[in-house]
């Protein structure tokens, strides 16, 4: 039990490096704490003292602000940065390693019995207010971005973005931690699209101003009445 502790105290030196010393993370980190009363919620649960654990576990919730269902299954080393806003469902599966950050939900999208809630590979990262719905997979290693919306599985290594959420590459083969689960150059087509409508509009911007140039320098009028109410063959008149 000390070992897991111990454990679980080195992951927060790991990932987070605001922490400072031992004693403050002890006594400072809600995600520390959740994953302390999760442990001892989940152990009663599986003995079959149901209200007990669940009594537990809403009190680590008022505590903390993490709300983790004591049926759910979490693997060694989890780590919840910040913690507020959390939801981990009764049928969630969470591998070695995860990582989530605040206002992330494992949620259902259905009342049915059974398995309802998203299963984590090891290594998972999920950035802040992302959403994972329904009984889908998350493959090992993969990131899911901030205030993204999963309905459907992830392969291992993907980075996912957007809502609802979509496979974007990831060009950034350092290994690097992504802090908010967005790794850099991810090859986004929706962003790249974005930046070609807006060098095309700065394009034709400056060939407005060009022609505005040329009309002042030519007599015309440039004023912005005359912009509003541009007339062509007023400026082939002028050419001519």
């Amino acid at each position: 039990m000390f070992s897991r502790i111990k454990e679980e105290i080195a992951v927060v030196f790991e990932r987070d490096p605001a922490a400072r010393n031992t004693w403050e993370v002890i006594t400072c980190y809600p995600g520390f704490h959740a994953m302390l009363v999760h442990r001892l919620a989940h152990r009663l649960w599986g003995g079959g003292f149901k209200w007990l654990a669940r009594f537990i576990s809403h009190l680590g919730r008022g505590l903390t602000g993490v709300e983790i269902h004591p049926g759910a299954q979490i693997g060694r080393r989890f780590f919840i940065d910040h913690g507020m806003g959390v939801v981990i469902g009764q049928t969630a599966e969470i591998g070695n390693d995860c990582t989530l950050y605040h206002g992330v939900t494992l949620g259902g999208t259905s009342w049915s019995p059974g398995k309802r809630h998203p299963t984590l590979g090891a290594g998972v990262v999920i950035g802040a207010g992302a959403k994972i719905l329904g009984p889908i997979l998350i493959g090992d290693g993969a990131k899911i971005g901030s205030n993204a919306v999963v309905v459907k599985s992830v392969p291992p290594g993907a980075t996912a973005i957007g809502i609802p959420a979509r496979i974007v590459e990831s060009h950034d083969t350092q290994g690097r931690f992504a802090a908010y689960a967005v790794a850099r150059d991810v090859n986004d087509p929706v962003a790249q699209a974005l930046h070609e409508l807006l060098d095309h509009c700065v394009e034709n911007d400056h060939r407005i101003e060009h022609i505005l140039a040329e009309l002042k320098r030519l007599g015309g009028r440039t004023d912005e009445q005359r912009r509003s109410g541009f007339d062509p063959e007023h400026l082939n008149r002028i050419v001519d």
